[in-house]
């Protein structure tokens, strides 16, 4: 079953290393038959939160806002690729994902980490795993953790050295649980309307 997934990244920093891993997982994704698109938060450009899409009038959100809206409603599934800053989020990543709430429920969301150092960026993954519960989504059990990311992907996003091949591996596993997922809720929605 092909499916649609968004890809997260929320880096903006100057020197982004991190949108390396996002870039493989898109690659990756759509290797295996799936759309994947990949969502930069700096792009997007969203201002800081004062008012989430759902508290503006119909019409009368920012365009970009807007039209990001119609995309979380239209995916299948997320995956959110974060680095740590002092053992915490992305601010431009969270920033984005606040601007939005009933346009995540009823859909599975996975979460990638990266970091310069050996942990992989592992104690900012911890906690979207609260924060995208409580926004709706299921989080997939299985995450990735790219410690080294300058070394483990080229700048094309092309895997190399010991970290690439530790995610080469680790990948089909994620891919496989953030898809079984996205199929389970894909088929209920289409069963039983959400119940709120």
């Amino acid at each position: 079953m092909a499916l649609d997934f968004l890809v997260f990244y929320g880096s903006y920093r100057r020197d982004r290393i991190g949108i390396r891993l996002a870039r493989f997982l898109v690659e990756g994704l759509g290797a295996r038959g799936h759309a994947a698109s990949l969502i930069d938060a700096r792009e997007v450009g969203l201002p800081m939160l004062d008012r989430m899409f759902k508290e503006y009038p119909p019409g009368e959100a920012p365009p970009a806002m807007a039209a990001l809206a119609a995309r979380l409603r239209a995916a299948d599934g997320f995956v959110f690729v974060t680095g740590e800053y002092n053992w915490g989020m992305q601010p431009g990543l969270k920033n984005l994902t606040d601007h939005y709430l009933e346009e995540w429920f009823w859909r599975p969301a996975a979460i990638a980490s990266y970091s310069p150092g050996r942990l992989g960026g592992a104690r900012g993954a911890m906690g979207w795993h609260g924060t995208l519960s409580e926004m709706g989504m299921v989080v997939i059990s299985s995450t990735l953790a790219v410690g080294g990311i300058g070394a483990a992907l080229d700048a094309e996003a092309r895997p190399e050295g010991e970290g690439g091949a530790a995610l080469v591996k680790a990948f089909p596993r994620f891919a496989a649980d953030l898809e079984w997922w996205a199929e389970a809720s894909a088929a209920q929605r289409g069963r039983v309307a959400p119940p709120y």
